[in-house]
């Protein structure tokens, strides 16, 4: 959708992680609720752009292959095409890194309006330095967008539910489900994140889903993604009928999104399906190794009473949780037994 006369247009990037560009949709939905007259550009990554379900009628979401747009020409031509395309005179970046830099400049030649995240990136230092932390809660990534979108001038409102009866349609994942029974518990489990420090074992994470498993009014599904985890999810459903693969039966984002709206509870690591669950609403009891919730990026509205992990004077060590263990063991994930995370599941149950 191109801009119409001379209404303002504004471009927000964020090319990342799904989960990290999870946490921008509610900021940029709240954005576009309060300014009805301002079309909003969303730029980012192919399959992040599959997130945004439902969007306003103010809001276009362009998914890119960044690989097309190498360098300073390449973020160059980018920019013309997004000035061309939709008339943007506003960039909003979400992002801070070396290809959003060089944007920033060539929008700011062109005479645009631009404004960036603080990231808090020496706060994060200081939260996982390996002696003397400061261990202390950080502004939240969704109030740091928040706060970039008003440097550049632009209100921010609560937006509608992702999905606007608050629900996703069944239809959305009636590969996979039927309809949600009366009295039926449906846990949704996120084994895998990107790091090693953000996994749960899974032979402990095995026995969380046994003793959901062996109860017949309980339907569990485990989401993941390609052969690897495919064959793990495998072997922690051992052939149980109420026990579903969402590997072995892909339904895409959207379909994801929708059976997550119907879930009632979701247990995730540090992950990018911890930001698609909040995105609708699900309760999340999280498991947190070598990261922290702190950094910011815990889910949005999340109860931070349903994080689960353990205070050791070398947490956090990592703000993405990339970094080798310093003690050799992950302790602060093996060590937390299956029995807490049922009990924590099981609270609010």
């Amino acid at each position: 959708m191109a801009r119409r006369g001379n209404d303002e247009c504004v471009l927000v990037t964020r090319f990342s992680a799904l989960g990290d560009v999870a946490m921008t949709l509610p900021v940029v939905y709240g954005a576009c609720a309060a300014n009805p007259g301002t079309h909003f550009v969303m730029l980012t990554r192919k399959l992040p752009a599959r997130l945004f379900v439902s969007p306003p009628e103010n809001l276009s979401v362009v998914g890119i292959d960044t690989a097309l747009y190498k360098g300073p020409v390449g973020m160059a031509r980018l920019l013309n095409e997004m000035r061309g395309n939709f008339g943007v005179t506003t960039m909003v970046d979400l992002h801070d890194v070396l290809r959003t830099k060089i944007m920033r400049l060539f929008a700011r030649l062109r005479g645009m309006k631009v404004a960036k995240v603080d990231k808090g990136r020496r706060e994060k230092k200081s939260l996982t330095r390996h002696s003397d932390k400061a261990v202390i809660q950080l502004m939240p990534m969704p109030q740091r967008y928040k706060e970039a979108f008003s440097r550049a001038g632009i209100d921010i409102s609560k937006p509608a539910p992702l999905f606007p009866s608050g629900k996703g349609d069944p239809a959305l994942f009636a590969k996979v489900s039927a309809p949600k029974q009366e009295g039926e518990f449906w846990l949704a489990v996120a084994p895998f994140a990107a790091h090693a420090g953000k996994i749960y074992p899974l032979p402990l994470l095995a026995k969380v889903i046994d003793h959901y498993a062996e109860q017949p009014h309980c339907r569990v599904f485990i989401f993941g993604a390609g052969d690897k985890e495919r064959n793990r999810i495998a072997e922690l459903a051992k052939d149980r009928a109420n026990v579903v693969s969402m590997a072995e039966n892909p339904i895409g984002i959207e379909g994801e999104l929708a059976l997550m709206s119907h879930c009632d509870t979701m247990l995730a690591m540090d992950s990018a399906n911890m930001h698609m669950a909040s995105l609708v609403g699900l309760r999340t009891v999280s498991i947190w190794g070598a990261t922290h919730p702190y950094a910011g990026f815990y889910g949005t509205g999340q109860n931070p009473a349903d994080a689960v992990q353990l205070d050791m004077v070398c947490r956090p060590c990592s703000v993405f949780g990339n970094k080798p263990c310093a003690r050799g063991d992950y302790h602060c994930l093996s060590g937390i037994s299956p029995q807490l995370v049922i009990s924590r599941i099981d609270s609010l149950a």
